[in-house]
């Protein structure tokens, strides 16, 4: 139970009046009192669509019943406090009989409000499983799967983003409805590569089967081998890979590829009560808080979910920002923002503060999961370590405590196992500290070219731009919030410095998108749906708008969404035929050779990865590639050291990548394939439309 401040809004019974907005009355019921004219208690915070009329509307924050006084909080028809003291069946048994040959409502055509709830459902569900044996994955052309999704999937996503605005209306006596459509949306767009693709969908998460395969097969972990592409580092945070080898055994299947593509929907259902848990830390709107939990699904376009280190400790990571921020307050420091004069009509109270000696049982609980980030992933315990230093800026939750145990916790795995990688970066520190144009690009080359990769760098930028402007856009316009959400607003910002720090292999700034996604969704929620109870002619004029831009705000998301995630499925989609190519050519190649490949991005790259070194010959510059394209069989013979037995292995996936990635120019992948076919240094071993495997031939001069 979180604590509130005094009903400041009625006295004796009776619903005060005031000059100022509706502010609701800061109980459990979320029942906000009308403070002008003295008219009837506003019961819309939980619709989507505003009631212009004074037309009977669903209560949407909070049990109907009114916590403080054990009266029903619905008051729909009468004054505000006659509604008080009549019960439910009292309320519906006053309700006049429909007159003979009058029209009939919604409700007696199609049943109860959950009907009205399923329909949608059930339509978006027919939709989707007839479109799901149809779409064309496996003729996958440069747009990737959006066009080969067939229109019926389109039409599903839509229904079910109309079935859940309709569900916002009863958010609050019904907030179930909302979290089965967050939950089918979900499995909508993440599911299907889970339940049509015969391999393992992305380059990385077969890297990641191998390293759980190999962990396995060896039973333990040599944090000191020198692996090359930098696999040593895998060794230096297993505790991802642990976990996973674990759920082998316990599933009883021969390896982490029999799951790794449910891996999205599995991590996306256990972040969801942890999002729901931090966001009714700040809100008990349910409208806000399931929108801000739709929005967050949208705009996690960066594909950082998939079965990784990251997608692990982020949820980790989460998860102990929801225990901060629900139980780290400390006594005095709330201030004002349990008052409800002071507070947005969609704000919920601070939480009850916590003791010193309950602050440390706190942190002790907490140590085993921040001591499972730091043993999973390199850069999410400095981002811990960030967001919690930027929360003590405020007295709220100035916490030096859990900072200095996260803080020694990360300096004790860096200075251990991850010794090696650390030093390794901080010796690359001064050529990239403040570098930011450099430091905030994404990938290692150059821009993406095609019709299909330019369309996903064009809609990863107005995601970015729309959830921004969204989000900004509330901060400035209802700063009540913004101050009693301020932990979102710093958790938000805290990894943007790191920008200035590091590029992490070009991904980072992607990882400051994902951390600072849910503070961003949860604002950019509270600009689409306006607080309920206001009577200002600016309040009225926001819901009218709310009912238009809603929808039309999370249409326009889920169309971002779709290029953004499935666009360049060429280079994450890899046929059976081709990653049988590519085990066939490691397990022919003699131990200790030298694979090479124009990228690292396909299917089973590193499959047996402590036996071969690996050299991906396009993951450099552009100028270094085109100078490459000029004799390609002499450049990488070049780099062949003497006597080591050498294969080079391309395949369709990489000719996807070479391009959506920019490592090399349109045509590009082919010429280097004719030109290592004709050259006399090279002969083919293997060759198909699932690629070409080729064996280097030195001369003896």
């Amino acid at each position: 139970m979180q604590q509130r401040g005094p009903d400041t809004d009625t006295e004796g019974g009776v619903p005060a009046q005031s000059s100022g907005p509706d502010l609701g009355t800061g109980t459990g019921t979320d029942t906000p009192a009308d403070t002008e004219r003295g008219a009837p208690a506003d019961t819309e915070r939980g619709s989507a669509v505003d009631t212009e009329h004074g037309s009977a509307v669903d209560t949407a924050r909070g049990a109907a019943v009114d916590t403080e006084r054990g009266a029903p909080a619905d008051a729909v028809h009468g004054s505000a406090a006659d509604a008080e003291h009549r019960s439910a069946a009292e309320i519906k048994s006053a309700v006049p009989p429909r007159p003979p040959g009058s029209p009939r409502s919604l409700r007696d055509r199609f049943g109860s409000p959950a009907a009205l709830a399923l329909a949608p459902l059930l339509v978006a569900t027919a939709l989707w499983l007839w479109a799901l044996p149809r779409i064309d994955f496996r003729n996958i052309d440069e747009f990737g799967l959006l066009d080969r999704f067939p229109i019926a999937f389109y039409a599903a996503l839509a229904v079910l983003t109309l079935g859940f605005v309709l569900t916002l209306r009863r958010a609050g006596t019904s907030p179930g409805w909302p979290a089965v459509y967050c939950v089918a949306m979900l499995f909508a767009l993440k599911a299907p590569p889970a339940v049509l693709y015969e391999t393992v969908r992305y380059a990385w998460a077969s890297k990641h089967d191998a390293i759980i395969s190999r962990l396995l097969a060896e039973g333990t972990v040599r944090p000191g081998t020198d692996l090359s592409g930098g696999m040593s580092a895998y060794d230096q945070w297993p505790g991802f890979f642990a976990l996973d080898a674990g759920l082998v055994r316990a599933f009883g299947v021969e390896a982490a590829a029999s799951f790794t593509n449910w891996a999205p929907v599995a991590l996306g259902l256990l972040t969801l009560p942890v999002l729901v848990l931090i966001y009714r830390t700040f809100s008990d709107d349910w409208r806000l808080v399931w929108t801000a939990m739709w929005i967050f699904q949208l705009a996690n376009w960066v594909g950082q979910d998939y079965l990784s280190p990251q997608g692990f400790s982020y949820l980790l990571y989460l998860t102990v920002l929801a225990v901060v921020v629900r139980h780290f307050v400390r006594p005095g420091s709330a201030g004002p923002l349990r008052d409800r004069t002071v507070l947005d009509p969609a704000a919920t109270a601070v939480p009850p503060a916590t003791s010193t000696r309950q602050r440390a049982i706190a942190v002790l609980l907490l140590v085993p999961a921040i001591a499972a980030i730091n043993a999973s992933h390199q850069l999410t315990p400095l981002m811990l370590c960030v967001t919690l230093a930027a929360l003590c800026l405020t007295r709220r939750y100035r916490n030096l405590g859990l900072l200095a145990t996260a803080g020694a916790l990360m300096l004790a795995w860096y200075l251990t196992m991850g010794r090696e990688l650390f030093f390794t970066t901080l010796s690359t520190l001064s050529e990239k500290l403040g570098n930011l144009l450099a430091n905030s690009r994404p990938g290692f080359a150059g821009d993406p070219t095609g019709p299909g990769p330019e369309l996903v760098g064009s809609a990863n930028v107005l995601m970015v731009l729309a959830l921004g402007g969204l989000a900004a856009a509330a901060v400035l316009l209802r700063r009540r919030l913004a101050r009693s959400a301020l932990p979102l607003i710093l958790a938000a910002a805290a990894p943007v410095p790191l920008v200035l720090v590091n590029d992490y292999g070009g991904e980072m700034i992607f990882r400051v998108y994902l951390f600072g996604l849910p503070g961003s969704a949860f604002f950019a929620a509270a600009a689409l749906v306006p607080a309920a109870g206001a009577r200002s002619r600016a309040a009225l004029g926001a819901r009218r708008f709310a009912i238009v831009a809603l929808p039309l705000a999370l249409v326009t998301m889920l169309a971002g969404f779709l290029p953004s995630y499935y666009g360049k499925e060429g280079m994450h989609y890899a046929q059976p035929g081709e990653t049988a190519l590519t085990r066939r050519a490691f397990d022919q190649a003699p131990e200790g050779a030298l694979v090479l490949a124009a990228t690292g991005a396909f299917s089973d790259a590193y499959y047996r990865y402590d036996r071969y070194d690996r050299w991906f010959f396009t993951e450099q510059e552009v100028d270094e590639n085109l100078r490459m394209l000029k004799d390609p069989a002499g450049y990488l013979a070049g780099g062949i050291p003497a006597g080591v037995p050498a294969y080079v292995i391309l395949t369709p996936t990489q000719a996807e990548a070479v391009i959506g990635e920019g490592y090399l120019p349109p045509g590009g992948f082919d010429t280097l394939i004719r030109s290592l076919k004709r050259s006399p240094l090279f002969a083919v071993v293997e060759e198909s439309r699932y690629g070409v495997v080729l064996r280097y031939k030195p001369t003896t001069s």
